[in-house]
């Protein structure tokens, strides 16, 4: 794309990052190359890496902020730590957090690349994390350090959040940091895609259903009450209810109809043994006209009314998780208008906005009043990044071109009126 008509001072902030590229790649190769599954959930090694980095790189105020130990185990960890960071312009409070998470799903099974080399193969960069999402941490590092050299023209700051619980759901990380006041942001952006930016997405409820009967011997079933066969029932009338969902459509573009999802199931003693037990789990995404509470409430009346004729079977239903949905951030928003627009200058037509059927930690910041859309380094769907699968990259050139988006917008936001 042509950027000659850009001003100046956007052309000094293109020339630094084209500059500074292999120095971008790099570090993202290096973040990849730092192991942080979650589970098991200990991220220490690549908390203090960033850290390290960040000081490096002459960022203000770098600090590493651990939770406490009750609150990760209580997130199904084993340590975490958050990385804080700033950049200040001027003497404004205005400020806008960039966060990224570091940590990921485990590797599994069937890839051509290691997981954890960082390797450049026909200008993608292959590991876990690679897009989803330590490329982001590299992104949104260099676009910060790219208006460096304009910071007379700029009045605010920027604060930098990478945390390490997205994949158990952002309560330690996005969520706490806020919590704690280590950032007070105005506005923020979280990780994405280059190729749209996500202003809404979906809720999701994980409910633990036990229904519980009465065990007996394989010989004399009568004598017991079975909670599999009790769990059938209970299957059915779930099944039957997933398909009116696809009645309901979001008027949101890209988040489509609510899903339900049975998604792990076990019970038994023995094969001689009528069980008295049987667990299942069950995944709900919602959609954002949805009310969560008034989806949780009919959802447990079914589950009971569907085993309600059957002799010595009770149910019992948990929350697991219930994660809001967030948005839609208005388009017309100043968050929105200019990375819209710096994008156009960079990849040429209009940006997609659009929602997203996942959900993440921004919910965090949209909860707390901050204005919050998702985007960063990456393709056109999770699908084609291998995200979660094996073989996940992302394009060097994408990388790239976001950090120039990101950095681009920054300045437009931050500039002196």
């Amino acid at each position: 794309m042509d950027t000659k008509t850009l001003s100046a001072e956007k052309q000094q902030i293109l020339q630094y990052i084209e500059e500074n590229k292999d120095s971008l790649i790099t570090f993202v190769q290096e973040l990849v190359g730092i192991p942080s599954d979650n589970p098991p959930g200990d991220c220490q090694d690549i908390a203090e890496f960033i850290e390290g980095k960040l000081k490096g790189l002459n960022f203000k105020e770098v600090s590493l902020k651990e939770v406490p130990q009750e609150e990760v185990k209580a997130a199904g960890m084993i340590r975490a730590s958050n990385v804080i960071a700033f950049e200040v312009f001027g003497d404004s409070d205005f400020e806008i957090t960039l966060n990224s998470h570091g940590d990921v799903v485990p590797p599994g099974l069937g890839w051509t690349q290691d997981p954890y080399g960082g390797n450049i193969v026909d200008g993608r960069i292959y590991g876990r994390g690679a897009a989803v999402s330590k490329s982001d941490i590299a992104t949104f590092t260099f676009a910060t350090l790219a208006l460096r050299q304009l910071s007379d023209k700029l009045s605010g700051k920027i604060s930098l959040a990478f945390t390490f619980d997205e994949e158990t759901g952002g309560d330690i990380g996005p969520k706490w940091v806020l919590e704690q006041g280590f950032v007070k942001p105005d506005m923020a952006i979280f990780p994405g895609f280059t190729y749209s930016l996500i202003n809404a997405h979906n809720g999701c409820l994980h409910l633990e259903v036990k229904v519980k009967g009465k065990s007996a011997h394989a010989a004399e079933p009568q004598t017991g009450h079975d909670a599999i066969e009790a769990t059938t029932h209970l299957l059915q009338a779930l099944y039957e209810h997933r398909k009116t969902l696809g009645d309901v459509v979001s008027e949101i573009p890209g988040i489509g109809t609510p899903k339900l999802t049975v998604g792990l199931i076990k019970g038994g003693i023995n094969t001689n043994v009528v069980p008295d037990e049987c667990t299942i789990r069950l995944d709900r995404r919602m959609i954002p006209e949805e009310n969560p509470e008034q989806v949780e409430a009919s959802l447990r009346q079914l589950l009971q009314d569907s085993v309600a004729g059957l002799e010595g079977i009770q149910v019992e239903v948990n929350r697991i998780l219930l994660a809001n949905s967030f948005g839609p951030v208005p388009k017309d928003s100043a968050l929105v208008q200019t990375i819209s627009a710096n994008w156009s200058e960079i990849m040429g037509g209009e940006l997609e906005v659009t929602g997203s059927p996942l959900y993440t930690d921004a919910r965090h910041f949209y909860e707390a009043g901050v204005p919050v859309v998702l985007f960063g380094a990456g393709p056109k769907t999770l699908l084609e990044a291998n995200g979660h699968r094996a073989d996940e990259h992302v394009l060097v050139d994408d990388v790239v071109k976001a950090t120039k988006i990101v950095a681009l917008s920054l300045f437009d936001l931050l500039q002196k009126k």
